[in-house]
């Protein structure tokens, strides 16, 4: 796959990337064409459960004291805007449904409603958003790999191992991947 066709996916910093914002990340990406990409980083946890960083507005369900919904810094634009991953349905005007099972949406009627049906979601603060071409030739210096997107990894793995969990997907750890530009 070359890097102007990946679809959604799990974009994974390599090991020598050194960006103070994307360092040992993991992106779920699930937007690239010609005009740019779009995603969140989904494995920095943010120490603030969902209840203390949602504005409750009217319509909007209570969070449940046992809700286990995880809220992690999505990427540094926007920071004050959420974008939420699920395993719950959403409509095609609120969001992204991805082939492998996860919805995105930036709604918040779609997060009230995710809520009260007591979907399985993450909370991302911010996004990691990339101009026409910048993600290629990111690929193309060897700062990223890219990986299927696994909804266990994405929700089940705790956020803090998740980058380590998305290497050895590709049978790699930070140790044995030494990554370089392409030069064809």
């Amino acid at each position: 796959m070359s890097p102007d066709s990946i679809g959604p996916t799990l974009l994974i910093a390599s090991p020598q990337m050194h960006d103070a914002f994307f360092e040992h990340t993991l992106v779920l990406l699930w937007h690239h064409d010609d005009e740019g990409a779009i995603g969140v980083v989904v494995n920095r946890p943010i120490e603030h459960p969902l209840s203390d960083v949602l504005v409750l507005g009217e319509g909007m369900p209570d969070v449940p004291s046992d809700d286990k919904s995880q809220v992690l810094w999505g990427g540094p634009v926007e920071g004050d805007a959420g974008t939420v991953i699920t395993m719950g349905k959403v409509h095609d005007d609120e969001g992204w449904q991805l082939a492998c099972g996860i919805s995105v949406t930036r709604s918040q009627d779609a997060l009230g409603r995710l809520l009260g049906e007591g979907a399985p979601l993450i909370l991302c603060l911010g996004y990691a958003g990339w101009g026409p071409g910048q993600l290629d030739r990111e690929i193309e210096a060897g700062g990223w790999l890219y990986t299927d997107i696994d909804p266990q990894l994405v929700f089940e793995v705790p956020a803090e191992t998740r980058w380590v969990t998305a290497l050895a997907t590709l049978g790699l750890t930070p140790t044995t991947v030494w990554m370089q530009p392409i030069s064809e």
